[in-house]
């Protein structure tokens, strides 16, 4: 299963929404959207994105969801987001500030299951106040950061590793064989 685009936009309005929009640029996006797939992972053994992550300086990256936020910073009239955020740059200011075009409503509650939710919910209230530093700490505690090289793809299964993995090798191991025959 592939993460579709209103789902994406869903989740970037959640991301908006529920955490310190001060703080939100794009370092702290993309640790938003680590945390929310290697915790589902962690409890559900599925990604709620199905993205490639990779391990960057900075900490595990989803590849397309940052190609899809860089093509948007690069050109706001072609890329699918703009409808969504956009990209607040302030001269001096290293923070890219993702700016929502509106708030998380009711409607796109129907993208998640209930289950998606509670995990976004937990993720956001986790990191309400972090900054991109604080969670690019955070992240590099994680085996999916730790037990792989730079620029090499992370696989899912690294979440085994992590003391807060609540399912078994069993059930990983048929989660990532289903999820590598979706590639």
């Amino acid at each position: 299963m592939k993460l579709t685009t209103p789902k994406l936009k869903a989740m970037l309005l959640f991301f908006a929404t529920h955490t310190d929009k001060r703080l939100l640029g794009k370092v702290k996006l993309m640790k938003l959207f680590y945390f929310t797939d290697f915790g589902y992972v962690k409890e559900y053994a599925i990604p709620i994105t199905y993205d490639q992550y990779i391990n960057l300086e900075h900490g595990p990256i989803p590849t397309t969801i940052m190609n899809m936020v860089n093509q948007l910073e690069d050109d706001i009239d072609t890329s699918i987001l703009g409808d969504t955020i956009s990209i607040n740059k302030k001269e001096g200011c290293p923070l890219h500030r993702i700016v929502a075009t509106r708030d998380f409503e009711e409607k796109d509650k129907g993208y998640f299951s209930k289950n998606e939710l509670v995990m976004l919910d937990k993720i956001c209230k986790r990191f309400y106040n972090s900054n991109a530093r604080q969670m690019e700490e955070s992240s590099h505690q994680e085996a999916a950061w730790k037990d792989t090289k730079f620029k090499e793809k992370i696989s899912y299964s690294l979440a085994l590793q992590d003391k807060d993995c609540r399912v078994d090798k069993e059930k990983m191991d048929i989660s990532m064989k289903i999820i590598n025959s979706l590639k």
